[in-house]
């Protein structure tokens, strides 16, 4: 499955254009998802390519579960888009 995952500073936390917590929470989500850092400054866009196995909800519930670490507590999950489930056969590209 690839997902495309948004996260957003909860309104409370002042802004800041560093990728610092982008690498954070690359580095929390599961070693075996295969992951993707697409944006870091602003919203934090990840793209992640799980096990055809893995649901949506299951990725959501990593992510959420991850956020709570006190270093990046002060994101959320803003959405979990499915781009595609399965992965791309021989000769076929990812979205």
């Amino acid at each position: 499955m690839l997902v495309e995952l948004t996260m957003r500073r909860t309104a409370e936390e002042p802004f800041n254009n560093s990728p610092v917590d982008g690498i954070r929470i690359l580095a929390l989500l599961p070693e075996k998802w295969r992951k993707d850092l697409r944006q870091a400054t602003g919203d934090v866009v990840i793209r992640v390519h799980t096990d055809e196995r893995v649901t949506s909800a299951q990725i959501r519930a990593e992510v959420i579960e991850a956020l709570t670490d006190p270093a990046i507590s002060h994101w959320e999950l803003a959405a979990c888009q499915t781009l595609a489930t399965g992965r791309p056969g021989p000769g076929e590209a990812a979205p």
